[in-house]
């Protein structure tokens, strides 16, 4: 699934969290290259599970509406809840605009 969200905060660096197993979620957000058009979020979702694409627009219209950060997202899920995806949205966010890199 691919999704677009209008967004306007710029993610300081890129981002890698979460993992692939059962329950989780792992997200790739990696800011857009100088000069292009960032005024966007572009999400790609890569799911084990069938049928939930409403419940995935949801869950992130929600989340966009509240955390305009814009950037490609990649979102790779193995049966993550809406509980879970959102809170790694936000752990991403947060690792996003840190002033120093966690890592």
């Amino acid at each position: 699934m691919t999704f677009r969200f209008p967004a306007g905060t710029a993610p300081k660096r890129r981002v890698h969290l979460g993992v692939v197993a059962s329950g989780d979620l792992e997200i790739l957000l990696t800011p857009h290259p100088p000069g292009s058009d960032a005024d966007a979020a572009e999400v790609r979702v890569r799911t084990s599970v069938d049928g939930f694409d409403a419940v995935w627009r949801q869950v992130l219209e929600r989340f966009f509406e509240r955390s305009p950060m814009t950037g490609v997202w990649e979102l790779n899920d193995f049966g993550a809840t809406p509980g879970v995806v959102n809170l790694r949205l936000r752990q991403a966010v947060d690792l996003a605009l840190a002033e120093q890199d966690p890592q």
